[in-house]
């Protein structure tokens, strides 16, 4: 199968077949099952999903444009902006804000100088909140680049945190 690409956009080889890859996991009349996974492509490439790659996606899958944007903006794991390398979401739903959550989403965002939502300087931090992660009990929580979940963060731990990645930061600088 072959993913027809949109006139107005550019899909790359590698995302195309990725693509092609997720299509073919869904009966045919059932491929918009696939937007979440090719979302997800267009965002390990560019590190955001863009209006143009909403478009790419809605066209690809034979979706309206706005059922693609509801699931881009619905999950917390697509940034619709440029984002830091080091995406922190902290949860601050009532189980956590109850455990320090708010708290904990103050302490970095003072700490790295910046507003909630916002990206350092430097472009390594992006701090957001977030909502339920589903580990209340190990609040306050928060999620690394949308893959690890840190549980218990204190203001030692955050702050343990962020040198450890900024060591690893310049680390891979040079």
């Amino acid at each position: 199968m072959n993913v027809a690409v949109p006139a107005k956009a550019m899909l790359s080889q590698a995302a195309a077949k990725g693509f092609e890859r997720e299509i073919a996991k869904y009966p045919l009349e059932q491929k918009a099952s696939a937007v979440i996974a090719c979302l997800a492509i267009l965002q390990g490439e560019h590190g955001f999903i863009s209006p143009e790659s909403e478009a790419i996606v809605a066209e690809v899958l034979g979706m309206p444009l706005i059922a693609v944007h509801e699931i881009t903006t619905f999950y917390n794991m697509f940034n619709q902006v440029p984002v830091g390398r080091f995406k922190f979401n902290v949860c601050t739903n009532l189980p956590c804000q109850l455990r320090g959550g708010q708290h904990a989403l103050e302490h970095l965002c003072s700490t790295l100088g910046v507003e909630e939502g916002g990206t350092t300087a430097d472009g390594a931090f992006t701090v957001q909140k977030a909502e339920c992660l589903g580990a209340c009990a190990d609040a306050p929580v928060m999620l690394v680049n949308d893959r690890q979940m840190v549980s218990f963060m204190s203001d030692a731990r955050l702050d343990e945190l962020v040198s450890t990645l900024r060591a690893q930061e310049q680390a891979d600088a040079t």
